[in-house]
């Protein structure tokens, strides 16, 4: 580890705007780190780029319009992938919301902004609907919730099970800081309408991670312990399996094979990434998705250092970009800083506003706990009544 890996020495605690640009930066700065080498395991990545990635790269294949799996998307060089995409949409629906959102709200307000919204996409370089860009669990969404009219609380039963919902719910956690039990429940709410069993579990843990990574104080192990307080099932013990290995290192190299042989027995992909197993990402409750006990895990290894935490998992290979995404919006709710001139690249070469969106969030969660306090006092006013049985 670092030494920039320590806390900080201010006794100045970071605001809750700051907390936020920081994590929604960092997502999106982890994601564009982690998407052009996505898919290819450890090794690989040390062979095709001379070592271990050290900041933003190009494509893997020069002839990444054509070359399969990847093609048509330009992943590298600073483009961030529908991991962002997605985030940022969530942002959207909260500013519309302007409350806590649940199921309906993303059949309501994420399901046409998914189908109707033409954006930027950086993979693409071409305006288009975010619909075509994201991956078949996110497509999902419009399937059931738009043409099948399912019940929102229910439209994420019979998908794929996998980190697509925990990938994108950030910004459910930025909204509760400071209260990571308000930050699963809605989350779990959130994601009812997307998935099901361990991947709707991971994003109902990501988000009370984010919420607790926002509480003054907050250092990677109390993070951690507040996930484990809340996890259920395989997810919980897959978590724990990855941090009593992550305890171990203080640098991720030599951690990486450790890490895999943790959460191998909770991931239902299997050894090879691009070929998943016949009982790949079905409902069980002894599994977990592999992404969030990996992010957590990265997160103790570096100790809150964002370079040593997100490189870590850009590294790790596999689904890497939503390793690095829950990485960096982790480390950013923590408060540590997020490398400028990394911010400043995938803003540019993604045309990705990062400012705006985090101003946007941070109003709407003032707002909220607005609201909040005026319904806790409203509760309290009428329990204090009930209680003297006047």
């Amino acid at each position: 580890m670092t030494d920039t890996a320590a806390p900080p020495t201010t006794t100045a605690c970071p605001s809750l705007a700051d907390r936020t640009a920081g994590a929604l930066a960092g997502a999106a700065v982890g994601d564009a780190l982690g998407g052009p080498v996505e898919g290819w395991s450890p090794e690989q990545i040390r062979e095709r780029h001379g070592g271990p990635v050290r900041s933003l790269v190009g494509p893997w294949h020069e002839d990444w319009r054509t070359a399969r799996p990847l093609a048509p998307y330009h992943k590298g060089d600073g483009h961030v992938t529908d991991d962002t995409l997605m985030t940022h949409a969530l942002i959207r629906v909260y500013e519309k919301v302007r409350d806590h959102l649940d199921a309906y709200a993303v059949a309501d307000h994420l399901v046409p902004d998914l189908m109707t919204e033409v954006r930027w996409i950086p993979e693409l370089e071409a305006e288009a609907l975010p619909l075509q860009r994201v991956f078949l669990a996110e497509k999902w969404l419009v399937t059931r919730l738009h043409y099948g009219h399912v019940d929102p609380r229910e439209a994420g039963v019979g998908n794929i099970v996998n980190c697509g919902a925990a990938m994108y719910m950030a910004p459910v956690g930025l909204v509760n800081a400071g209260n990571p039990r308000g930050a699963y429940a809605e989350a779990l709410d959130v994601a009812g309408a997307h998935q099901s069993s361990y991947g709707r579990e991971a994003a109902g843990v990501l988000a009370a991670a984010v919420a607790a990574a926002c509480a003054p104080g907050a250092t990677p192990a109390s993070v951690v312990d507040t996930a484990l307080a809340l996890a259920k099932d395989g997810t919980r013990t897959a978590i724990e399996a990855v941090c009593e290995v992550a305890v171990k290192y203080d640098e991720y190299e030599p951690a990486l094979p450790q890490l895999r042989g943790a959460v191998s027995p909770f991931d239902t992909v299997g050894p090879e990434y691009r070929r998943p197993s016949l009982g790949a990402r079905r409902p069980s409750r002894l599994h977990s998705i592999e992404e969030l006990p990996l992010a957590l895990g990265l997160l103790l290894i570096g100790g809150g250092d964002y370079r040593e935490t997100v490189l870590g998992a850009v590294n790790y290979g596999r689904d890497c970009d939503s390793i690095a995404t829950m990485c960096g919006a982790l480390v950013g709710a923590l408060g540590r800083p997020v490398p400028a001139e990394w911010t400043a690249a995938v803003s540019e070469a993604s045309r990705l506003d990062l400012r705006g969106p985090a101003a946007a969030l941070t109003a709407v969660a003032h707002e909220i706990h607005r609201r909040d306090l005026a319904r806790r006092r409203a509760h309290e006013a009428a329990f204090a009544t009930l209680a003297e049985g006047r």
